[in-house]
């Protein structure tokens, strides 16, 4: 019978498996926990518990799969560099704990969301949620980076950059160094639960007691949650204010840049990633219009999940590499945007 493979995604919230046969068919799927180290109570045994879930299912419907695992990849944030052996010990962990042989092997979120968004061996993959990385990838390895660098010194471009650049625009407004911007009313309400019915008047008492709020309020939270404010800039960008409009403008460019830096050829391979250029966003629009309107334009498509990619991966590694076009059509149809 055929051989089947094993793709994991282990987010910081949850935890997603997939068992994938060669020809494209999802025998089984299952979720869990979250899989970080540093937010969740129990990585591996959360990887553990999709693991036996999916194979479970999988075996529901066709006896014996356990034992025609070919290759398992996992797809873990944090994966490269001095993290991989910790996160390589958790999933193989996970992997035993679930009863399969042989073990599996572990890559970065920058190769799952490459592979789950083109058959292609090498590209450019470009990442903008919380954080915001770009990366280029050679058979199933990240061979170069850009950012990436978190959000005090980097991610430029991110959710996490956006609402510090919102926080950072209501604050100048309120003093008088910047321009009225309807940030100043969507901003708190969305930070602090209360919307600003009249303009304070900048320098005003009522101004500084709101900013002295907003700035609790940020300093009071992990600086990841700023990333919450996104739609918010979004949705005052679209309605014109011209500070939302020029945020947004200024993340496309960082994003825009982040891949210039990695020497991009035209027509190849150029896939995004993340809720802010996955999702119907303004500054998805802007960075997508970068490369689809040059002449030649790039191949742009969307990463669909982690999972997927993760299997995409494992069934590169056992020589399937043929068949992965085939595959990514029938499992990913809604990755194309160009």
């Amino acid at each position: 019978m055929d051989t089947v493979v094993v793709g994991v995604d282990g987010g910081g919230t949850r935890t997603r498996c997939v068992v994938v046969d060669t020809d494209g068919r999802v025998l089984g799927r299952a979720e869990a926990g979250g899989a970080n180290p540093n937010s969740s109570p129990d990585p591996v045994g959360a990887l553990a518990e999709a693991l036996r879930g999916a194979v479970a299912q999988a075996t529901a419907a066709e006896p014996g799969v356990a034992d025609r695992v070919a290759a398992g990849v996992f797809g873990l944030a944090g994966a490269g560099g001095a993290g991989h052996a910790d996160a390589l010990a958790r999933a193989t962990a996970a992997w035993r704990a679930a009863g399969l042989a042989g073990a599996p092997e572990v890559v970065g979120d920058l190769v799952v969301n490459f592979a789950a968004g083109t058959p292609e061996s090498e590209g450019l993959v470009l990442v903008a949620g919380t954080g915001a990385i770009a990366g280029r990838i050679a058979d199933g390895a990240v061979v170069r980076r850009c950012d990436g660098y978190g959000w005090l010194v980097g991610d430029r471009g991110s959710g996490t950059w956006l609402g510090r650049m919102a926080v950072t625009a209501v604050l100048d407004a309120l003093d008088g160094r910047g321009p009225t911007t309807a940030l100043t009313r969507t901003v708190p309400a969305a930070l602090l639960d209360e919307l600003a019915h009249t303009a304070h008047e900048p320098g005003s008492a009522e101004a500084h007691a709101l900013a002295q709020r907003l700035v609790r309020a940020v300093y009071g939270s992990p600086p990841a949650a700023l990333a919450a404010l996104s739609p918010v800039v979004d949705a005052a960008a679209r309605a014109g204010d011209e500070t939302a409009r020029t945020i947004v403008a200024e993340a496309a460019d960082h994003l825009v840049a982040s891949v210039r830096a990695l020497a991009p050829s035209p027509g190849e391979a150029l896939v995004f990633a993340g809720g802010i250029l996955t999702g119907p966003t303004l500054l998805a629009e802007l960075v997508t219009a970068g490369f689809t309107a040059a002449e030649p334009a790039y191949a742009v498509s969307l990463a669909g999940p982690g999972e997927l990619g993760a299997a995409m991966v494992a069934l590169r590694r056992t020589g399937h590499a043929s068949a992965l076009a085939r595959i990514h059509a029938d499992l990913l149809p809604w990755s194309a945007r160009s």
